[in-house]
């Protein structure tokens, strides 16, 4: 694999290896936005994205206008998973723009929303949460993608559009990473983006050398995960995601891997798990920082 450019523009050496630890989904519901900020404060977590078509986005909000000094960004959503807690877009209520679904919420699967939402209406659906969280008075350093929906033809464009718009980093792989196949299952569009990609890289897009994710389906103690995931990070800049929840009976009747999430939050926030971030040689780093050696 070849050395990310972005590695001597952030003052690193070629053989660093810098990690983005990035809560996804916050503001999906509270205890993902009280999971946030204890492990951001903590200092195990260095990044988040918020997701603004969620009925808990306006506190998120507030207490992130309240602390520039946070590092969030953009969870770009175009699906709602839970069957019991849902939303949906917030730029149309029309059926014909393929982002609903029969019960007028976003589709519950990656799938459903790249077989039938309409690009131009995913791009002004995106567009018009990236503007939410601007108006919201908060800067964001960043774009990601929530359940990998944007990997697809149609999509990509609507994700990219705002990132180059807005001057700010979207989460990217380098299409030669371990796990690509599994981010873009179909082998077409998986040779469509990788063309994409290579060109967005060369055009001064960083791009990540990994992603890794702790575990939804481990509902006890992480830490021996994280280890195990820590220690096989090479060199280059890595994005390495959970889905932090602090336990609450509104999580609970969410989604059935909460205990997960749970254990996502309390593994994080732990001495040891600094203790081996600080043993295994990893440099923290946010994504403020790829967007400003970006900007430069």
């Amino acid at each position: 694999m070849s050395l990310n450019p972005f590695m001597k523009k952030l003052g690193l050496s070629s053989s660093d290896r810098a990690v983005i630890v990035h809560v996804d989904d916050v503001g999906m519901c509270l205890s993902s936005i009280e999971a946030f900020f204890e492990l951001y404060d903590f200092g195990t977590v260095t990044s988040g994205a918020l997701m603004a078509p969620c009925p808990w986005f306006p506190e998120v909000a507030r207490r992130c206008a309240a602390r520039p000094d946070v590092d969030v960004g953009v969870h770009a959503t175009l699906t709602s998973e839970w069957k019991g807690y849902r939303w949906g877009p917030v730029s149309t209520r029309d059926p014909d723009s393929g982002l609903l679904d029969a019960e007028g919420y976003f589709p519950m699967t990656s799938e459903e929303v790249q077989s039938g939402a309409k690009p131009e209406a995913a791009m002004k659906e995106i567009a018009a949460q990236v503007a939410m969280v601007y108006a919201a008075g908060i800067e964001p350093t960043h774009i990601d993608t929530h359940m990998f929906s944007v990997a697809h033809e149609k999509l990509f464009d609507a994700y990219i559009s705002q990132a180059l718009e807005r001057r700010i980093p979207a989460m990217l792989p380098k299409p030669d990473i371990v796990g690509f196949e599994s981010i873009v299952p179909d082998c077409e569009t998986r040779k469509y983006l990788a063309g994409y990609l290579k060109e967005l890289g060369e055009k001064g897009m960083p791009l990540m050398d990994g992603i890794l994710a702790m575990p939804l389906d481990e509902p006890r103690d992480q830490t021996e995960t994280v280890k195990r995931l820590l220690g096989s990070i090479t060199e280059g800049i890595t994005h390495f995601v959970l889905h932090a929840s602090t336990d609450s009976h509104e999580l609970r009747a969410i989604t059935p891997d909460w205990e997960s999430r749970v254990w996502n939050y309390r593994t994080m926030h732990s001495d040891t798990m600094k203790k081996i971030i600080e043993s295994e040689g990893i440099v923290l780093i946010g994504y403020r920082n790829l967007r400003d050696a970006m900007r430069k």
